[in-house]
């Protein structure tokens, strides 16, 4: 099977579950997490616990997260992102899952009722003892000119509003999405190893119900090889994934 064989797959189905990772981003700028010259592999993890628990570790944390923080308000949707926000507006998605933090599928367009954020948010801060949401530039800031960790009106721990290490996932997020794994009439992963779990498992739901299973990154993925794989396509999710939407979309108007 072939790109022209993607087209054809999406053209075919209407209850599309997108499962999308860092590879969709690294076109906007925003550097890639688990690949093989991934962050991961140069800088240790602040540990969810240590945040909890030390001044140092919540220094450590916010540090490492005012490195980004320009990179990421600064970037913007590529293609891919657009694409994907395509199928919605052609009423062919399910459910869209994404593992990044950017926030760029918003920017696009996906709406929040088909979106859901496994590892949660860099656009919003989240407190840690009420759950208040805020927004990050005023924190980043204060933490600029000071580097004293924020916290919140009723004293909790402030935090960019992503999953750390060691940080439960949302139970609703991961109830939504192996909902949409269920109902799904076809899987699509989108620039991920598919090496992070239990996220990674969110596309094997769908997939091992016999529904053709799409696999399209630029090196391997944990999931190569499986048989419930209908078509691994190797390479950058911008320049294959695009095109074989606009195709299938062309299809499906025929």
């Amino acid at each position: 099977m072939d790109e022209n064989s993607l087209s054809t797959l999406i053209r075919d189905h209407r209850r599309i579950l997108l499962f999308t990772g860092a590879g969709i981003s690294t076109g906007s700028g925003i550097s890639d997490f688990r690949g093989p010259n991934g962050i991961w592999k140069t800088r240790r993890p602040v540990y969810y616990q240590d945040f909890m628990t030390s001044e140092a570790a919540r220094i450590e944390h916010w540090e490492y997260k005012l490195e980004g923080w320009e990179g990421f308000r600064q970037a913007k949707p590529n293609a891919a992102h657009q694409a994907v926000a395509r199928l919605e507006n052609a009423g062919k998605t399910e459910l869209l899952v994404t593992q990044n933090i950017d926030g760029l599928h918003t920017e696009a367009g996906t709406s929040a009722e088909l979106l859901v954020e496994v590892h949660g948010t860099n656009r919003r801060v989240e407190c840690q003892s009420c759950g208040d949401l805020t927004d990050p530039e005023q924190h980043f800031e204060a933490f600029r000119k000071h580097r004293e960790p924020p916290v919140c009106k009723c004293g909790g721990f402030l935090k960019p509003a992503t999953i750390s290490f060691g940080q439960p996932l949302r139970e609703n997020d991961m109830r939504r999405a192996s909902d949409a794994a269920g109902d799904a009439d076809m899987v699509i992963a989108l620039g991920t190893t598919l090496t992070v779990n239990p996220a990674a498992t969110i596309p094997l739901i769908a997939a091992q119900r016999g529904v053709p299973y799409v696999i399209i990154n630029r090196g391997e993925t944990d999931h190569d090889g499986l048989s419930c794989v209908t078509l691994r396509l190797e390479g950058d999710v911008v320049e294959l994934f695009p095109p074989a939407v606009e195709e299938a979309l062309a299809l499906d108007e025929k």
